[in-house]
């Protein structure tokens, strides 16, 4: 094949796969409309399986790629004695990733359903790829269209290594600053902005053929424990869970999310067994999730390896609980042959009815049609990097992060300054000159720049402040460097009183590249004469920044959630 003809077909899988999106969502159903019709192929694979195998098409254990090659077999074995029906992938590298699932798919009778965790896309999980902006940053969006498209991309990644259903969008209402594991991920405190984010992102993910899922149900954006390590109590009414935590879920069932997963909390309003995880519940699931709020689609249970289920339900009494409630995949069981050998027993015992028993397993199933694994084909190593970082997608996620800058404090000229004065240039929390220094001083050439640590000794920020006081003005870019944002930052309190002197400067520009609940932390933040919120410190949004600054794009983001009395919900100032 030569050269040319190499690269005409790498522009024909490429136009094959993006412009099935439209032909894909006029041609078929979505997941939950096809449930509605007999599939042929999902009731011909049932009939050839056996009990064992049956139940083993519900579980979804864990897969990495960087963990060694004994961790690689040992997954490798669970799939080929087990026959598993998916997995879920965590850390790791798209091409090493795309080559284990072909491996993995070799080992399986009935093609694996592949699965994992893109709330900003494949970057949540992998090296070398393009990580989308944060939820909470795309709740600043006015426009959601964009999120709409942000889905379409993710899902054209998720197909390109092989992978059929995200767990993604997060629909969690985060009305909790201190939720310890939610937060950032959430697209915000207001239930019908998260409801319709969440819309968006997932009808573009489905549209373009991959299958989502909505979590944590019933909600686990007010919650201060994280339970990956402990049992959460939801306190609330059931009125106020139905009101507020529900209301996305409901609305995404109503647009036809093909998933939900549940969540791991304890809820007494909902259910009033002491100490039992909702994901053990059958009245939170079955009668609520199920029956009363119409769900027909998969309900996937969180990790069963988390200590919220693991503390109170171990030796497997949990993966059977979760069966019995209503889930319909189990993910990521401590030991899913010995879960598979008890629920074999209770299916036997009859402790579920068989209509319900080969519903869950022809759901799962018909999922597997729905994604084209009827119709397997091995996804191709080739260019597989340079396609997941292709020009337009990296453009997507710089307009993404250009819609979402805030400013939610001053206007146009008190953004922009004087490009001839004597200007400061100050980045804090990090130990190297960023991006929003570098791009800024080709703007203002009368400057200087300046970097604070997270912890510089008092004695040097009090000479620096002196020093700063001699300028005609003063940009300041705070900076959040850690995996994970969270709503308060990791400053020495001696750099946060420096940020409150510096913001009384006459002609000061904040700009916070962090979590905007970080802002309520900074008292003082509110006297500076021009305040950006940045969400994120990502390069793309460094960039948004100095454009609203230099006046080349106008801010149109909005706060998504509640900081302070200062800054509220929906505040943005608008300039033209």
């Amino acid at each position: 094949m030569t050269g040319f003809e190499k690269h005409l077909k790498r522009i024909i899988i490429f136009l094959l796969i993006i412009g099935s999106t439209n032909v894909f969502a006029q041609q078929r159903p979505g997941y939950i409309n096809s449930l509605k019709q007999q599939n042929h192929w999902a009731d011909s694979v049932y009939k050839k399986m056996n009990r064992k195998q049956r139940i083993a098409q519900l579980f979804f254990v864990r897969a990495h790629t960087n963990r060694g090659q004994a961790y690689e077999d040992s997954v490798g074995n669970v799939i080929k004695e087990q026959q598993v029906g998916g997995l879920v992938f965590f850390q790791g590298g798209p091409v090493r990733q795309l080559n284990l699932i072909n491996k993995y798919q070799k080992l399986s009778k009935v093609p694996l359903l592949v699965a994992m965790d893109g709330e900003w896309g494949v970057g949540m999980r992998l090296d070398s790829t393009i990580s989308y902006p944060y939820q909470m940053t795309l709740g600043a969006i006015q426009d959601n269209s964009l999120i709409y498209k942000m889905g379409q991309f993710v899902a054209y990644d998720f197909k390109r290594l092989g992978m059929q259903i995200n767990f993604a969008p997060d629909m969690d209402v985060n009305n909790n600053p201190d939720n310890p594991v939610i937060n950032y991920r959430s697209f915000g405190d207001n239930k019908y902005n998260v409801a319709a984010k969440g819309i968006a992102y997932m009808k573009g993910m489905q549209d373009a053929g991959l299958l989502t899922t909505a979590k944590h149900f019933p909600g686990h954006g007010d919650t201060n424990t994280d339970s990956h390590f402990d049992l959460p109590l939801l306190p609330f009414s059931r009125q106020r869970l139905d009101s507020l935590e529900e209301y996305p879920f409901r609305q995404a069932i109503k647009a036809g999310i093909s998933g939900v997963m549940i969540a791991h909390m304890d809820i007494p309003a909902l259910d009033s067994t002491k100490n039992l995880p909702s994901t053990l519940s059958r009245p939170i699931i079955t009668d609520n999730l199920k029956d009363s709020l119409g769900f027909k689609g998969l309900v996937v249970s969180d990790a069963m390896e988390m200590k919220a289920v693991v503390k109170y339900f171990p030796d497997g009494e949990a993966d059977l609980r979760a069966f019995l409630a209503g889930n319909d995949i189990i993910e990521l069981s401590e030991n899913s042959e010995l879960a598979i050998t008890t629920i074999r027993k209770a299916v036997r015992q009859g402790k579920i009815t068989k209509p319900e028993f080969e519903a869950k397993v022809k759901k799962v199933l018909a999922a597997k049609y729905w994604a084209g694994l009827n119709h397997y084909h091995e996804a191709s190593p080739e260019n597989l990097v340079r396609d997941l970082n292709r020009e337009n997608a990296k453009s997507l996620v710089q307009q993404l992060t250009d819609a979402a800058v805030t400013l939610v404090k001053g206007d146009a000229s008190a953004v922009q300054l004087s490009p001839i004065a004597k200007t400061a240039i100050v980045s804090i929390g990090v130990t190297e000159p960023t991006l929003f220094q570098k791009e800024l001083s080709l703007w203002y050439l009368n400057s200087d720049t300046f970097i604070i640590g997270k912890g510089t000794p008092a004695d040097d920020l009090l000479v620096l402040l002196d020093k700063l006081n001699q300028y005609d003005q003063v940009f300041v870019s705070i900076n959040d460097t850690r995996i994970r944002p969270a709503s308060k930052l990791d400053y020495s309190n001696g750099v946060k009183i420096f940020i409150s002197e510096i913001a009384a400067h006459p002609n000061s520009v904040l700009c916070v590249f962090a979590n905007p609940y970080t802002i309520a932390g900074l008292p003082g933040i509110e006297k500076s004469k021009a305040l950006i919120a940045g969400y994120q410190m990502s390069d793309e949004m460094q960039r948004s920044a100095v454009k609203v600054i230099t006046r080349i794009i106008n801010p149109k983001g909005k706060l998504p959630v509640n900081i302070n009395m200062y800054f509220q919900y929906g505040t943005g100032v608008i300039t033209k």
